[in-house]
């Protein structure tokens, strides 16, 4: 297992890659991590997840108590939903990528899987991916919503927000939004060819999960 001074400094790198890779820009989107004691790690309100400091992380409880560090982000709530409803989870991060984002604006998408497979690699990765529905970001009703679902799901997307990517460490958690925001571009790519796009069938699907 990880120290806590390693979890840390992986923290710290996963940031700095998902802002250098354009996944994140300005102040936008937000991570957290559990550690050993079972307390969780989190970005701090309004930080920059490409020059994140070790210092000035949020350590908090289970229950969003800050245990040192700054104040943290404000949607750690449906962090610590996730893995109140998901044990398997110990990463999780919040992004509002381009595609993904621009995908979760679209309307009439199917709640419980909002991506029709075009390519085997999310649902190998995270199966089907939950759609959230709108409410204001801090909301404690993202958190109800999220509660609901977390069990058994590694990914979701928030309505006209943005998309949230778990795995059982950090690296998982990246690589998943990587490929959650290159599905969505592979359906903008695709847009006006609806009549061309051979999706994967059930049986093929079935035989990735």
């Amino acid at each position: 297992m990880s120290t806590k001074e390693e979890l840390i400094a992986q923290f710290i790198c996963a940031g700095k890659t998902l802002y250098d890779r354009g996944y994140a820009s300005g102040a936008a989107g937000n991570m957290s991590q559990v550690l050993p004691d079972g307390t969780v790690l989190a970005t701090p309100t309004g930080s920059c997840l490409g020059s994140l400091v070790a210092d000035e992380l949020s350590i908090v409880d289970m229950e969003g108590n800050l245990l040192s560090g700054r104040k943290a982000t404000k949607e750690v709530k449906f962090h610590l939903a996730i893995y109140k409803n998901n044990p398997e989870v110990q990463s999780v991060v919040h992004l509002h990528c381009c595609y993904c984002t621009a995908y979760a604006c679209l309307k009439d998408l199917n709640p419980d899987s909002v991506l029709k497979p075009v390519t085997p690699y999310v649902v190998m990765r995270m199966g089907d991916v939950p759609l959230i529905p709108y409410y204001k970001p801090g909301s404690i009703h993202l958190a109800e919503d999220i509660a609901k679902v977390a069990a058994g799901h590694k990914a979701f997307l928030m309505a006209n927000h943005g998309m949230i990517t778990c795995g059982k460490n950090m690296t998982e958690a990246v690589n998943n939004a990587e490929e959650l925001e290159a599905a969505c571009q592979t359906f903008f790519l695709l847009r006006g060819m609806e009549d061309r796009i051979r999706y994967l069938t059930d049986a093929e699907i079935e035989e990735l999960r």
